[in-house]
């Protein structure tokens, strides 16, 4: 079923289960995951964000976006469809994109290659390396990585 052409928010190609990367010792979490297969390129998601009240303390939230690329970040919101749940990965990784429209509070998700059925969708969080919430993650993102390493 094709979605309706005026729709702000389509995530009818993805789905949300028990993440690949859930377990005992990292927890239980959820994840995106592709239900038809992508060709590099392809649009996987669009959607809408709603800002967050001026003072909202994003860098202690990890289930929300930084939405600028003013730093110190002082502008968070909540992204619609399945957005939330795209876990990260080491950047240069990920399989999919996120294209940032501040001034319009949308986003749109993009294949980075080609993608399978199934597949978990994963884009790099581009607040990892800084966010005191994605301290942790960060860490283990970045564990064999001798350059994040010396940073330390």
């Amino acid at each position: 079923m094709a979605s309706h052409p005026e729709t702000k928010i389509d995530c009818s190609k993805v789905y949300v289960k028990q993440s690949t990367f859930s377990n005992e010792s990292t927890g239980m979490f959820d994840g995106a995951f592709a239900s038809v297969a992508f060709k590099e390129g392809d649009l996987i998601e669009k959607g809408v964000m709603r800002r967050l009240p001026e003072g909202f303390e994003g860098n202690t939230c990890p289930y929300i976006f930084t939405w600028s690329t003013e730093r110190p970040n002082k502008t968070w919101a909540m992204g619609s469809g399945c957005s939330p749940f795209y876990n990260t990965c080491k950047e240069g990784t990920a399989n999919t994109r996120m294209v940032r429209f501040f001034d319009e509070d949308k986003f749109e998700i993009y294949a980075t290659r080609d993608i399978e059925v199934d597949e978990e969708l994963l884009h790099t969080y581009i607040s990892l390396k800084w966010r005191t919430c994605f301290q942790e993650l960060n860490e283990i993102v970045h564990t064999n990585d001798s350059e994040h390493k010396t940073e330390a």
